[in-house]
């Protein structure tokens, strides 16, 4: 009996240590879930009602049902700010992701040089957008711009132009300066992802005579799966978040040839003072990437976030 009753409170004491040990957890998280209601839910809510005002920012707002919804369908240059958008996503993802892997598996070795070169690639992480935006934008100024001086001083005076002012070029230097500016970001985590690859498998692979050309492919490629994946998500979620490069490189122009949905929405928001009707755009990107962000994780196997460690 006395064994049977040292069992009970055993079992008891450890359901009590159990249910306290959740009540911390959910004590820890719960400052996390009100920052995240407060500034995401809420005002995600709160763009919804207004979607279906209309309202300058200032004026008492007035109720008028789908008018705006409505009005989306019909308005052009929001459909192209959403292909725009589409176009940033693509051109992000093809430009910063080949780079973004071969730096960081160049920077995963050992060598000592690598490690100086590693830190001149992530100085760009240590700057604003802002700040980045108005340096490009000096560098390309069409007068007197870095890049326009040089190449007049080398002879080649045909290739100087206006960069942020040619509407067929101005998004493609956009995207060079925003790639410029994340590729070190990504190249960290194709850092971290090659330097967990266990050495076996290249020890094993050079028994075998293969070279680094097929280590890449057959090892290394297949061993940073899941962070490829990583990197794509946060590429794809990111594009629909650039508003400060676009709006202090170009404001949008020359016409709408950088007016991205972002941009849009925030031009109709407040300069066209129609909050109203750029509640609808702010709705629709959150939108947009929420169907992103589950297309991603349900196709991808995202969520498994497992090694590969194929070959062991």
């Amino acid at each position: 009996m006395s064994a049977a009753i040292k069992v009970s409170k055993t079992s008891s004491n450890r359901s009590k240590v159990s249910r306290r040990s959740a009540w911390i957890a959910v004590l820890w998280t719960l400052p996390a879930l009100a920052f995240y209601l407060i500034f995401a839910i809420v005002p995600m809510f709160i763009a919804l009602y207004l979607s279906f005002t209309n309202w300058n920012g200032l004026s008492p707002a007035t109720w008028v049902g789908m008018k705006n919804w409505i009005a989306l369908f019909s308005d052009s240059v929001t459909g192209h700010a959403l292909l725009l958008t589409i176009e940033v996503m693509i051109v992000s993802w093809v430009v910063q992701t080949p780079l973004s892997l071969i730096l960081g598996v160049f920077m995963a070795g050992q060598q000592r040089y690598r490690a100086v070169l590693s830190v001149v690639y992530f100085i760009p992480l240590l700057f604003s957008a802002v700040a980045i935006g108005l340096t490009w934008v000096s560098i390309l100024d069409p007068n007197f711009g870095l890049l326009n001086t040089l190449l007049k001083t080398i002879g080649l005076p045909g290739l100087a132009r206006g960069w942020l002012g040619d509407p067929n070029l101005a998004f493609f230097v956009v995207m060079a300066i925003i790639s410029w500016q994340f590729i070190p970001f990504h190249a960290l985590l194709y850092l971290g992802g090659a330097r967990q690859i266990p050495k076996e498998l290249y020890e094993a692979a050079n028994i075998d005579g293969a070279g680094r050309v097929q280590n890449f492919f057959a090892i290394t490629l297949p061993q940073l799966k899941y962070t490829v994946i990583t990197s794509t998500t946060l590429i794809f979620t990111g594009s629909l978040t650039y508003f400060d490069l676009f709006w202090v490189t170009t404001g949008g122009g020359p016409g709408y040839a950088t007016r991205v949905l972002p941009l849009q929405m925030y031009i109709t928001a407040f300069p066209n003072e129609s909050v109203g009707y750029g509640s609808v755009l702010a709705v629709l990107l959150a939108l947009f990437g929420i169907v992103l962000s589950f297309i991603l994780l349900r196709f991808t196997g995202f969520t498994k976030m497992s090694s590969q460690l194929e070959g062991l």
